[in-house]
């Protein structure tokens, strides 16, 4: 499938967004980087992962203990996808591209390949949000079905029951087969990659390399198979289930849209923004220690319509946002609490299971 176009309005919504938006920031006087507030975070979470990463690997605790520091390992790494890899990514962890290219490539410690993360998610996601055929992160065939014009199967009667065991192997397929298939097909779905230069090449490999290194060799030599292996799925299944699950409450809830492009014109039926705002959702909003530990993804909405301010500023723009939907009576979907995104979340599988 071809990438669709937008509609075209007159009147265009994000610009009276990006006018008031900017508006704030030009009163306030606060740069839309994350300042020292961010930087603290990222500091406190590296260094728990360092540190968790040590005492597993290097002093050996005892086995209740070890499984509890993998556990948290796993949630660690996770908030630093959250909070250091995404915003630097974006380019909003700090004014200064040195700085955001250091932040993105944690993605590389930990197992993902920056390069394809950002074809994935900056390129294709954030542009075709929902888009079934294009939009990669609601592409789970056969064993989910995320959107009504997929193939349903008879076992997606049931994912909505399943759906959290396939959600616990996200990270451990991102690390061992994902970021391959992307690389040797040369495209993520039908969207040709960008073409990768000596050093992107030089990157990939060589960071996988340090990542097998750090996380199943060393393990071995120190600790021994089987105790490495115990160590790594707990890490791992915790990791995954975490990056699944936020992503998937953001995007795949019941009150979400998956628009279809016109089969004549391949063009979407609204503007960009209003596109974003209909296919996207917040989640735990009331939460505080759900947007410190997730990076302001909660405010997932804030963040689509304006990915290259920090998800700090998030929770003070979205009263923004949300006025201005209600000014111009544009959906805005926001479940305040994690439980009440969540059970939209199994309704909606469970709704495209037997549709």
């Amino acid at each position: 499938m071809q990438a669709p176009k937008f509609a075209h309005t007159s009147q265009s919504f994000h610009v009276e967004l990006k006018n008031r938006i900017n508006d704030y920031f030009a009163n306030t006087g606060k740069p839309t980087t994350g300042g020292i507030r961010l930087f603290g975070k990222a500091a406190f979470l590296l260094i728990t992962f360092c540190y968790l990463y040590i005492q597993l690997v290097f002093f050996t605790p005892s086995a209740p203990w070890a499984i509890l520091l993998s556990i948290l390992l796993g949630a660690c790494t996770a908030a630093i996808g959250f909070n250091v890899m995404h915003d630097g990514g974006h380019g909003s962890f700090s004014k200064y591209p040195f700085v955001n290219k250091f932040a993105a490539i944690t993605a590389e410690v930990l197992g993902a390949s920056h390069f394809m993360w950002n074809m994935k998610h900056n390129v294709i996601h954030h542009a075709y949000t929902n888009v079934d055929g294009v939009d990669d992160d609601i592409d789970a065939k056969p064993v989910l079905r995320m959107a009504s014009t997929q193939k349903r199967y008879k076992l997606h009667k049931f994912q909505h029951l399943y759906f959290w065991i396939f959600y616990c192997f996200l990270h451990l397929y991102w690390v061992m087969m994902s970021d391959y298939r992307k690389y040797f097909a040369g495209k993520i779905g039908d969207i040709p990659l960008k073409k990768m230069s000596v050093k992107d090449h030089i990157t990939f490999w060589g960071f996988k390399i340090l990542h097998y290194s750090l996380f199943i060799v060393i393990p071995i030599v120190k600790l021994g198979f089987t105790d490495w292996l115990i160590g790594y799925l707990s890490f791992t299944v915790v990791a995954g289930f975490i990056l699944s699950i936020v992503f998937q409450l953001a995007h795949t809830v019941e009150h979400t849209e998956f628009p279809v492009p016109d089969a004549a014109t391949n063009r979407l039926e609204d503007e960009w923004a209003i596109h974003q705002l209909k296919t996207t959702a917040n989640f735990a909003t009331k939460s505080r220690f759900v947007s410190w530990f997730v990076g302001g993804l909660n405010f997932q909405i804030e963040h689509h319509l304006f990915p290259k301010i920090s998800h700090i500023h998030y929770p003070q723009i979205s009263r923004i946002v949300k006025q201005a939907c209600h000014e111009y009576g544009v959906v805005y979907v926001e479940y305040p609490r994690l439980d009440q995104a969540v059970a939209s979340h199994v309704a909606f599988l469970k709704q495209m299971g037997r549709a």
